[in-house]
């Protein structure tokens, strides 16, 4: 039978019309046989890297490529949720063996280690396996595990580069009895997967307590040192924590970094507290007498006692934090210990700087603690015995980078993991900066977070600075206008509450358009670009700091730039409201300009560079929610600041929900907790995390099969996650009428131009100006007036941006403006 296949675009999804491959079984019917030619056809569609999303059979119901996903019996890159092991691994048919990596994906261990597991066929005895690492045998270093029949081992000595495992019966070396997985081991000063070290690099080992670094990739000697709690401090009072505009404020002495959240005050922190609780603990000393006891999650009471390491990995200062009590045996991959709960928070700082040094915050951690509490969470969950990691390059304030900052996470999970066993599951903590890289790594590296709690969030970090430098924009047209404007009319222009948003915004974050901008603290001003005195130097925007994801442009040298504002209308909105006139409409769009690429104010309206459109979209840059994000769950949590110059507004949220429902059908998998002014959210804070705690608990426990990870997250969510609102003394609101009235959501620049809820165009296509998209009559002078403005055209936002198509993911950029799909090395 001849197969027929046809792929349209249509303007919401990109469909694939085939005949005779595949037929889609009856809504809600039960999974039918897995048969080739299904298999076949997805097989295909990855292959030639397709984007499809809907499939038309012609005999058969419309269904998504996840349906036809299930159907081939496959499952979707990243969609087994909790502790997924790496995605590439080996089985051999003959033998039955299957060997997988836990700690990494075969391809990108680093340092020289890796954890294995061997799955043995039943009729071969335990001590009977071989195994070997580039011909040097290995089997000691393995034990049984629980899974029997299985062997687990941390196979260390990994030469750099490629290196091979080979597994089989002892005696038998016909090649048909072994199975073999190889492994490629880069060196733990990175990189791995972000490509080319950025230069210059400045090393800030000092400024975090470990002396001078040892060498330029910033290495410095790991430390292993105890604290405890003492019960003699009192707690922090639950009215603290208040920053402007009811935001919470960070802790005392905490440096956030230029971007966003860059300022005390600027919403989701956790505000002042009393003085720091831990002690340093003296392994040989006398018991302290102030020494506080907690009781885990399992139940298990100790002395509150905590491990604290800290090292280098990939240039950048990690530290890992559990209880644990000096003498007793540490957890292991294959033992476990009373003090840690088998989960993991990692947690990722706030900020939006533009790289090019190691960084003097660890992550979200809180250096006014010890670098032992995540700056959202506290020490509640130390307390409750999870592990608590982050790296100086998790901290957005230090770059704002989310490759480099996936890379270091893996890279330092990784770690960890070698060391003291797998996780249950890895929780995601931090806010503004810090869920720009939640978001983003759950979508693009899928298995790294399991589930992730955003505070202050944004979508992703291309978003968060598209509607500043409208701000920016704005502003600059509003204070030259020759009419003139209410302080109500500029904010109907910009979406917001009131303007004072984006004067206090606009020009706030220049280190991430304006290439001479840079952190004095950290960088050398001879080392830093200057478009005349020295045009080679470090840039600072955005896309340079980027280089290697979006490459150069040959004809400056400089990183290619995704933004754009052709044929945007600004104000379309609250003209067509009649929030404003025609002269003001036109007035606004003619003087608003753009940015040049050193991004210097320019009466040009900025043009992107089609490459890096291209490549925003296919490297998960504009994050589309539709990959990794769609396999956890998540848990928003929105401290309300609308109304005042705080950057964190709501809005942003609703983004990223629109984005899920495009995406998925739905945002089942994303809880909302919204809380007023003066909220204590550290308590608030700590119940979403045993919230967050008891639903991956449930993945975990279910083993019935799914169609999706979706599914599977959404058919565990516990029955009290829902979206909810709170007041300041906590009280919880479930009428989602009522939280609207109480936490109205305004909106952004782009949003008023036209721009779709999922805000998700970097660059419009253009269409005819035409008279019949303004609800407000024009005449013929007023319409020749905007084509004066708007020659090309102005946006078509019905249409699909310029470049815009689905992520791929597990990247590696081996060159700046190249990258490789992991899955294909």
């Amino acid at each position: 039978m001849r197969t027929k296949l046809l792929a349209i675009a249509a303007v919401a999804a990109l469909i694939l019309v085939e005949a005779d491959v595949y037929t889609p079984a009856a809504a809600n019917a039960a999974a039918g046989p897995i048969v080739k030619e299904t298999v076949n056809l997805y097989d295909n569609i990855q292959r030639l890297k397709l984007d499809v999303q809907q499939i038309a059979a012609i005999h058969g119901r419309l269904v998504t490529i996840d349906d036809l996903r299930a159907a081939a019996g496959k499952t979707a890159a990243g969609s087994a949720t909790v502790s997924r092991p790496a995605e590439a691994q080996a089985r051999s048919e003959n033998t039955g063996f299957e060997i997988r990596t836990l700690s990494t994906r075969p391809n990108t261990a680093s340092g020289g280690e890796v954890l294995v597991q061997i799955k043995v066929p039943t009729n071969v005895a335990l001590d009977q396996v071989s195994i070997a690492l580039n011909g040097r045998l290995v089997s000691s270093a393995f034990r049984p595990t629980q899974e029997s029949p299985s062997l687990l081992g941390l196979v260390s000595g990994l030469q750099l580069g490629k290196n091979l495992l080979e597994v089989g019966v002892r005696g038998q070396v016909s090649g048909r009895s072994r199975a073999n997985l190889t492994l490629v081991n880069y060196p733990i000063t990175g990189p791995v997967i972000s490509g080319p070290h950025q230069t210059p690099f400045i090393c800030e080992t000092e400024a975090l307590g470990m002396g001078p670094a040892l060498d330029a990739d910033c290495r410095a000697n790991t430390r292993v040192e105890y604290f405890y709690r003492s019960n003699a401090t009192p707690a922090p009072n639950a009215t603290e924590g208040r920053g402007a505009g009811g935001g919470l404020a960070l802790l005392p002495g905490e440096v956030e970094g230029r971007g966003a959240g860059g300022g005390r005050g600027a919403g989701g922190g956790r505000g002042a507290q009393a003085a720091n609780p831990w002690k340093p603990f003296d392994p040989a000393a006398p018991r302290p007498t102030d020494l506080a006891m907690t009781t885990t999650t399992e139940s298990k009471t100790v002395p509150y006692i905590v491990r604290r390491e800290m090292g280098t990995i990939n240039r950048a200062v990690y530290v890992i934090t559990f209880l644990h009590e000096p003498g007793q045996p540490l957890p292991t991959p294959w033992t476990t210990t009373p003090g840690w709960n088998n989960k993991l928070i990692y947690s990722f700082g706030p900020g939006c700087g533009a790289g090019y040094h190691q960084g003097r915050n660890v992550g979200g951690l809180t250096g006014q603690r010890n670098n032992l509490e995540d700056g959202q969470l506290g020490d509640y969950g130390l307390a409750k015995g999870y592990a608590v990691a982050s790296a100086s390059l998790n901290a957005f304030g230090t770059t704002c980078a989310d490759l480099i900052s996936a890379e270091t996470m893996m890279m330092v999970k990784e770690h960890f993991i070698e060391q003291f066993g797998m996780p249950r599951y890895t929780i995601g903590s931090g806010r503004s900066g810090g869920s720009m890289q939640q978001h983003m790594i759950a979508n693009n590296y899928p298995g790294l977070l399991d589930g992730i709690i955003p505070t202050a969030s944004f979508a992703d970090t291309i978003t968060f600075n598209q509607a500043l430098f409208d701000c920016e924009l704005l502003d600059h047209a509003f204070t030259a206008s020759s009419v003139t404007w209410t302080t109500e009319q500029k904010a109907a222009v910009a979406g917001e509450k009131t303007f004072e948003y984006c004067t206090n915004n606009g020009t706030r974050y220049p280190n991430l358009r304006a290439a001479t901008n840079y952190d004095q603290m950290a960088i050398p001003a001879a080392l830093a670009y200057n478009a005349t005195a020295n045009p080679k130097g470090a840039r600072f925007t955005y896309q340079d700091n980027m280089v290697n994801v979006f490459g150069r442009d040959p004809k400056t040298g400089f990183a290619r730039r995704a933004l754009d504002n052709v044929g945007v209308q600004y104000g379309l909105g609250a003209f067509n409201d009649g929030a404003i006139s025609f002269a003001q409409f036109l007035d606004a769009n003619t003087r608003v300009g753009g940015h040049d690429i050193d991004g210097n104010l320019v009466s040009q309206r900025t043009v992107a560079d089609p490459d890096a459109l291209r490549i925003a979209y296919r490297t998960g840059r504009m994050n589309d929610t539709s990959r990794g994000m769609s396999a956890v769950p998540i848990i928003d949590v929105r401290p309300y600041t609308d109304g005042t110059p705080d950057v964190h507004d709501i809005v942003n949220t609703s983004i990223t929900r629109a984005r899920l429902v495009a995406a998925n059908g739905s945002a089942d998998n994303q809880v909302l907790h919204t809380y007023a002014a003066g909220t204590p959210i550290a308590r608030a804070q700590a119940d979403n995390l045993d919230l967050m705690d008891q639903w991956l608990g449930n993945i975990v426990r279910d083993d019935k099969p799914a169609r999706t990870a979706f599914e599977k997250v959404v058919r565990n969510k516990p029955a009290d996650a829902v979206d909810a609102c709170y007041t300041a003394s906590l009280e919880k609101i479930t009428d989602q009428a009522r939280c609207t009235q109480m936490f109205p959501v305004f909106s952004d620049p782009r949003l008023v131009a036209g721009a779709p809820a999922t805000n998700d165009v970097l660059k419009c296509e253009l269409k005819p100006l035409n008279r019949h998209d303004y609800k407000q009559p024009l005449t013929e002078a007023q319409l020749v007036s905007l084509k004066t403005i708007f020659p090309q055209g102005v946006c078509d936002f019905s249409r699909r941006g310029a470049g815009q198509r689905a992520p791929d993911t597990w990247l590696s950029y081996p060159r700046p403006g190249e990258s490789t799909s992991l899955d294909s090395l």
